[in-house]
């Protein structure tokens, strides 16, 4: 698969660092480095890209600027992209509004499209818009993605005699390779602490999403929500492995 990645800053060259190195070797990735200084509103999107770009099956946007969305058409047509996934892990990038209006864009020259928010909500058939609402796709480039980096899914082992997390598996890293980071640091930890401890460690890698709240995302913010799904994901393996007491009113709890 041909992928250009458009980048503006730290935030899409890390993304890029990690499917790089991770991602199938059949992959070839090419950047481009967006304009830093973009007009409110772009009538001539010529005028801000170059004059030829590497051939791409599939458009990765990274970018900081939410101007960036008004050059997708044209950049998606020059490079023969069929497909176009643009991060949303700050809202300002990617406001709404324009993410419909890019949405339809690129659907009238038969482009598909998907704004995960956060990027890491992605699924092979899905990603999140807001805390509940998902949204189906079908595409088998950003699928193919898909079934590398979005949403995290790490598989974990646990010693039933200790209650420890003997092995992790990344089954899907997030793109900018927290999940991954996590796996390798919750080896050892007892089921009862791994939840907390992979919650700060997913924050610690640091996680690059925003941390602007979001009425949409129940007052939370778009980091904390890569952490709750990261979390959650774990914390389905493991309980049947958790110290679990009940706790009778007027009684002592046993154990």
């Amino acid at each position: 698969m041909r992928i250009l990645a458009i980048i503006s800053g730290e935030y899409g060259e890390r993304h890029v660092a990690n499917i790089r190195t991770h991602g199938p070797e059949s992959w070839h990735i090419e950047t481009w480095q967006a304009p830093k200084v973009l007009p409110p509103v772009i009538d001539y999107p010529e005028d801000y890209i170059p004059e030829s770009l590497p051939q791409a099956e599939l458009i990765l946007s990274f970018a900081e600027h939410k101007g960036v969305a008004e050059l997708l058409p044209e950049l998606a047509q020059m490079t023969g992209a069929t497909a176009v996934l643009v991060a949303v892990d700050d809202e300002n990038w990617l406001p709404r509004g324009l993410a419909r209006q890019l949405l339809g864009w690129l659907d009238r020259i038969n482009i598909s499209c998907v704004t995960p928010k956060p990027l890491c909500s992605l699924t092979e058939s899905d990603y999140g818009i807001t805390r509940r609402d998902r949204v189906g796709y079908d595409d088998p480039l950003i699928a193919e993605f898909a079934r590398y980096f979005g949403k995290s899914e790490i598989n974990v082992q646990v010693d039933p005699d200790t209650r420890t997390i003997s092995a992790s598996e990344v089954q899907r890293d997030a793109t900018c390779g927290c999940a991954r980071y996590v796996a390798e640091n919750i080896i050892g930890l007892s089921v009862d602490e791994v939840e907390e401890k992979a919650g700060l460690l997913h924050h610690h890698f640091p996680c690059l999403a925003s941390m602007v709240k979001l009425n949409d995302f129940n007052h939370d913010t778009l980091m904390h929500e890569s952490g709750h799904q990261l979390v959650d994901y774990i914390g389905e393996q493991i309980k049947p492995f958790k110290d679990t007491r009940y706790i009778t009113p007027g009684k002592r709890s046993e154990g």
